[in-house]
């Protein structure tokens, strides 16, 4: 069974919420940048030699791996997830036969 395509109002919601999805992302990794170095400049410059700023640096960082993930491999409409809907609907669609 082959997926029916989009309507003109689907594709620019799907569209708008896969560019604003990517924006959130964008954002999220310019605060990332901005506050880690402004974290290493107060870890370097401000505390003495103690460097701490490692710990949040990797921590925020899975974060926004993580974040990097759902957005651009598992969010709606990306190739990763369309493939396995369409392998579930197949399969699906297979056992109803059968039955």
């Amino acid at each position: 069974m082959t997926q029916q395509p989009l309507s003109s109002e689907e594709l620019e919601q799907l569209a708008r919420k896969r560019a604003g999805s990517k924006l959130g992302w964008y954002i999220h990794a310019a605060v990332y940048v901005v506050m880690n170095l402004f974290i290493f400049s107060i870890s370097q410059y401000g505390f003495g030699t103690r460097r701490w700023s490692i710990y949040p640096l990797l921590g925020w960082g899975v974060g926004l791996a993580l974040h990097g993930i759902a957005v651009f491999f598992l969010g709606k409409g990306s190739g990763l997830r369309e493939r396995l809907v369409q392998r579930e609907r197949e399969k699906l669609l297979r056992e109803r036969d059968r039955s």
